[in-house]
């Protein structure tokens, strides 16, 4: 029999830091053996990434990314303004980063990014049905648009040329929905 994991209760919270986009906070906690211990927890608003994607080609931008310092190539994605819902923020992130707007925005799933020390969730959605327009990149965006082949993806997971959590979870959902549609 498993043995049963008891949450942990918040006895203090200091608040270390409060940004534009995160507020970390230093938290005791009172674990089930009685003991204390020192959870540092990072608070974000939340996010939305989108996949577009046709038969044969999703849509990737590539960005530098300056935390791990390294250009990467993602999914649309971004962060929630206050009380927007998901659905308007991928409509808003996929126009602002890529000009496409989708006909078709479906809900996929939403997942916890770092849950060890983040509270951050991402709303995952597929884009189909694309449509160019001009993209809106924020002022501090420097973004490239990139089309990649779909038979490509598994390829460039392996080989490193695609890094981020958020866009290899999206890809390989999307590869296995395809490879095994709903009857």
């Amino acid at each position: 029999m498993a043995k049963r994991i008891n949450p942990e209760r918040s006895i203090q919270s200091e608040l270390l830091y409060k940004g534009k986009i995160v507020t970390l906070r230093k938290d005791t906690v009172l674990l089930d053996q009685g003991r204390l211990a020192t959870r540092e927890v990072v608070e974000h608003p939340g996010a939305v990434g989108i996949l577009p994607f046709s038969n044969e080609e999703v849509v990737l931008v590539r960005q530098y990314r300056y935390p791990v310092g390294s250009t990467l190539l993602e999914i649309p994605a971004g962060k929630l303004e206050p009380g927007e819902n998901p659905v308007e923020c991928a409509k808003r992130e996929l126009k602002e980063e890529t000009g496409l707007v989708a006909s078709k925005l479906e809900y996929v799933c939403s997942f916890h990014t770092s849950p060890g020390f983040c509270n951050e969730v991402l709303h995952l959605f597929f884009a189909e049905g694309l449509q160019d327009t001009a993209p809106e990149p924020d002022a501090d965006e420097n973004l490239q648009i990139l089309r990649v082949k779909r038979s490509q993806i598994r390829g460039m997971i392996r080989g490193g040329q695609i890094k981020d959590a958020k866009t290899i979870i999206a890809l390989l959902i999307l590869e296995d929905i395809l490879a095994n549609p709903r009857t």
